[in-house]
């Protein structure tokens, strides 16, 4: 069967386990997670993976923790945080043979009082971001990009962040397609808070929606990268 959406505990489960992040707390509530954010999220991949295919053939959607879903659990070795449990559910299906994030995809995030939907590749690897500066210093690729982002931003998209002060050694500071090249990574994104279609069918049509409106951005990642 077609999924028919999220259920408010999926949130629900969230906002208690931001109050209760410890592993005894989490073990007490494990059949309530299965319930609530894994199996739902299982099954709208298995239904959301399909309806990518419309527009990116080779998607890779696979509904298991490390693939499609990412997992609960964080990696505090290098943080101060030692909290152990992640707050929200993230779900990515990509294109490309790499390893999983550096591809660029389709994300759907949700978090207490907040959802994010958005394509493209976070960050850049090294040898990613020799190849997409490349791309956007090309006489071709470079204003094919241009073009892709002011399409998306004006559907109401946010596109990239700058994560660099300045331009990138080798490039002009007045390069015509400066900003783009202090981008540490490409993407769309939309969020805000959580609608209620998220709860209901409707969730794929309105996901897929924004996924086609957003795709220039993954289209030129694919063709560049």
């Amino acid at each position: 069967m077609e999924f028919e959406g999220f259920n408010r505990d999926t949130v629900s489960f969230f906002e208690e386990l931001t109050m209760n992040n410890e592993r005894e707390w989490f073990l007490a509530n494990r059949e309530r997670y299965d319930n609530s954010v894994l199996n739902p999220s299982r099954s709208f991949v298995s239904s959301m993976g399909p309806r990518l295919q419309e527009i990116a053939p080779d998607i890779v959607a696979i509904p298991l923790v490390n693939k499609a879903l990412f997992r609960l659990n964080r990696d505090v070795r290098f943080s101060r945080d030692k909290s152990p449990y992640k707050t929200h559910m993230g779900i990515f299906m990509w294109q490309g043979d790499r390893k999983r994030m550096d591809n660029p995809g389709y994300y759907f995030h949700l978090e207490p009082g907040m959802y994010m939907v958005g394509v493209g590749l976070y960050m850049f690897s090294k040898e990613l971001m020799e190849r997409y500066r490349e791309a956007v210093d090309d006489e071709k690729l470079g204003p094919e990009l241009e073009k892709a982002v002011d399409l998306v931003r004006s559907r109401g998209y946010h596109v990239g962040d700058k994560k660099y002060k300045r331009v990138p050694r080798g490039y002009d500071k007045d390069h015509p397609r400066a900003e783009l090249l202090m981008f540490g990574g490409l993407t769309a994104i939309e969020s805000g808070p959580i609608p209620e279609w998220v709860y209901g069918e409707e969730i794929l049509d309105e996901l897929m929606r924004r996924f086609e409106e957003m795709s220039p951005i993954q289209e030129w990642l694919i063709k560049a990268l």
